[in-house]
């Protein structure tokens, strides 16, 4: 199919000119019932903009390489537009449900929820009644035949169009119920719903764990917290607290937990005794342990904070908690360089990868935030080149990125041992090369500071 793109321009030219015109208009002559049709307006073009971009991403899910997006197409819309990573996500994912298709042959295919995707075109759904219909639709159980799927969803587009979102979610609960009256779910449909979500750490370095578990997880927890849990057991106050056996009567007496905090403290410690033993294995070339960096003034002072190769900040007190019972390593920089580590061999060290965790702390590309447990050693200069591995010449990258070197994408260190990423032609925007993320002191620095390293 063909594309006329200069009347594609001129389109977008004639939307951003009718924007400019009425961003030129004065409101204040308006009355109130004017005013209301205004916004009433401004929300149905605000409503139908999303399907603009529905057919455009479907079409680079299915023609696009890694290598032409630079990675995942989630992060690649990210770059482009400069939204937040989940925001895209969601829209590749709102896309795959609302946008055109097309089948293994090429042929055309309509939207997986039509009446949804028409109705957002014609601007009379918003963003949070799509939102509604495709929980709804997503979470039907699979035996529930695709006729009465389709009615379901063609239902609830029309009452979404005629109600507002919270009220559309009360009889989207109520069409569900009737759909399914006993709750009879299968093991299919408990293992699509099932997740657990880390949030990101607060200010005071907390984070919030949700999700949903299954039957099987929920047993097993219970088994464990049952022992764990229990009052007296793995309490951090006592200074000997009790792991196996049975807690002392003052231990039981004297415990102020409450329920939520022993089975929190119960899961630590059952995590904890994994790593201890051994049997996960190893994970990128070492052990499965809890890596930490950190420097010896903070340690002296038993102040400050460090940080775990998964980017969790830990605050002094843990770490050195953590502390009693681990095989430390040492890692020395000579002014922020790393002392020689060498050896002729493709596969970076342990030791290497150790000093990585310190050094780059996670993956290496701009704006990156996957932490150094789930990064990969990247050869700067390719391996086939230079013969060796050395620790100035490696470096952190992601399962996103590291593919990508090499096929359009090239790195380098700069002068000051930072890795840089340099992107394909019709990539570049004159984007960051390197990634601060993992190192935010850098951004205090001054120009002193970096004639004093040099």
């Amino acid at each position: 199919m063909s594309v006329d793109r200069e009347a594609l321009g001129a389109a977008f030219d004639a939307l951003d000119a009718d924007l400019d015109t009425l961003l030129g208009f004065d409101c204040d002559a308006l009355t109130t019932p004017e005013l209301l049709a205004w916004l009433g307006r401004v929300e149905k073009v605000r409503r139908r903009l999303p399907a603009l971009e529905h057919a455009v991403i479907n079409t680079l899910a299915h023609q696009a390489t890694p290598e032409e997006l630079g990675g995942k197409l989630s992060h690649a819309l990210a770059e482009a537009t400069l939204i937040s990573r989940p925001q895209a996500a969601r829209r590749v994912r709102e896309a795959a449900d609302l946008g055109p298709r097309h089948g293994l042959t090429g042929e055309p295919l309509p939207p997986v929820l039509a009446e949804t995707a028409a109705r957002q075109r014609q601007g009379t759904l918003g963003c949070e009644h799509v939102t509604v219909i495709r929980r709804f639709c997503h979470q039907l159980p699979g035996w529930v035949d695709q006729p009465t799927r389709d009615r379901a969803e063609a239902d609830l587009a029309e009452l979404g169009s005629q109600r507002r979102p919270e009220d559309l979610a009360t009889l989207a609960e109520r069409l569900d119920n009737a759909l399914n009256p006993d709750g009879n779910y299968t093991d299919d449909d408990r293992a699509r719903r099932r997740g657990l979500i880390l949030g990101a750490q607060g200010p005071d370095k907390m984070s919030h764990l949700s999700g949903w578990i299954t039957p099987e997880l929920r047993a097993t927890l219970e088994a464990a917290w049952a022992k764990l849990a229990a009052p007296g057991m793995c309490n951090n106050l006592d200074e000997q607290p009790c792991i196996d056996g049975t807690p002392t009567q003052d231990a039981i007496d004297t415990d102020a937990r409450g329920p939520a905090q022993r089975q929190h403290d119960g899961l630590l410690a059952a995590l904890r005794a994994m790593l201890a033993s051994g049997e996960l294995g190893k994970h990128n070339g070492l052990p499965a342990s809890i890596i930490v960096t950190t420097t010896l003034a903070e340690l002296e002072a038993a102040a400050g904070q460090a940080l775990t190769g998964g980017g969790t900040i830990l605050p002094m007190s843990d770490v050195i908690r953590l502390a009693r019972h681990s095989h430390h390593y040492l890692a020395i920089f000579d002014q922020g360089k790393t002392l020689a580590l060498y050896h002729t061999k493709r596969l970076a060290s342990p030791a290497q990868r150790i000093v990585l965790y310190a050094k780059d702390r996670g993956c290496s590309a701009p704006g990156c935030t996957v932490g150094g447990y789930y990064s990969e050693v990247h050869h700067v200069t390719p391996y086939a080149k230079s013969g060796t591995t050395g620790i100035d010449d490696l470096t952190f990258g992601c399962g996103g990125h590291h593919p990508i070197t090499e096929k359009g994408w090239t790195t380098r260190k700069n002068s000051k041992g930072d890795t840089e990423w340099i992107p394909p032609s019709h990539l570049e925007r004159g984007q960051p090369r390197t990634n601060i993320y993992w190192h935010p002191e850098k951004l205090l620095r001054t120009d002193e500071d970096d004639e004093d390293e040099s």
